[in-house]
């Protein structure tokens, strides 16, 4: 409600995020398309958003890099987080020590 009455839209982000600003322009917020996760704001709204940037990204883009990624969820706690073998997610059985450790033994 707070968002009809008082907010102007000011652009969307290819994930379907929406920004806003106050009328007064003093606030800015972005209302989320799906999960509410904070690691979905693109680099430069998160700019925007934390008033780095005067001017958000639909009226001056920032340029993008030749070595830029496209963004991908942080998996982190779910089931698609990266497991390394002998993790006790990847097998549950973690591998047997090589010969190259020693457990140590108080004399």
């Amino acid at each position: 409600l707070n968002t009809r009455l008082s907010g102007v839209e000011v652009g969307r982000d290819d994930q379907g995020n929406v920004y806003y600003r106050s009328k007064k322009g003093d606030r800015r917020w972005v209302v989320f398309a799906g999960d509410v996760e904070a690691s979905r704001t693109p680099p430069e709204w998160h700019m925007w958003l934390h008033r780095q940037s005067a001017t958000p990204p639909s009226e001056t883009p920032l340029p993008t890099k030749a070595w830029e990624k496209p963004w991908q969820p942080n998996p982190t706690g779910s089931l698609e987080a990266h497991a390394p073998s002998g993790s006790l997610h990847a097998s549950g059985v973690r591998a047997r020590a090589t010969g190259d450790y020693e457990a140590w033994r108080p004399e």
